[in-house]
């Protein structure tokens, strides 16, 4: 069965940086407890079921939920996503930021 413990990676996120700066970021994202929920490898090919083609629509949608980002090469697998994405532009300072 699926044991959290053993699946826990050490995070690989820098201790204090902002992750809302622009750039490029490498993006994971898993079903819940790693569920083979988007489709099956077939002969070295990844087959996308109904969710699979869900997500990969979620997936491209992105930049219009988030002007601020744009996609680059992403692959949905059976039970997960990996994509590039770029946060471009300029931020805008949030009124709630005392820091700024």
């Amino acid at each position: 069965g699926y044991d959290p413990e053993k699946r826990h990676r050490r995070s690989v996120r820098l201790t204090g940086y902002d992750y809302s700066l622009p750039g490029m970021y490498f993006v994971t994202i898993v079903t819940h407890r790693r569920e083979c929920l988007f489709g099956d490898v077939v002969d070295g090919a990844m087959r996308l079921n109904d969710a699979g083609r869900i997500a990969r629509s979620c997936w491209l949608e992105t930049p219009s939920h988030f002007p601020r980002v744009e996609l680059d090469e992403f692959a949905v697998m059976p039970n997960h996503i990996h994509g590039v994405i770029f946060i471009v532009g300029a931020r805008m300072r949030r009124p709630y930021d005392e820091n700024h």
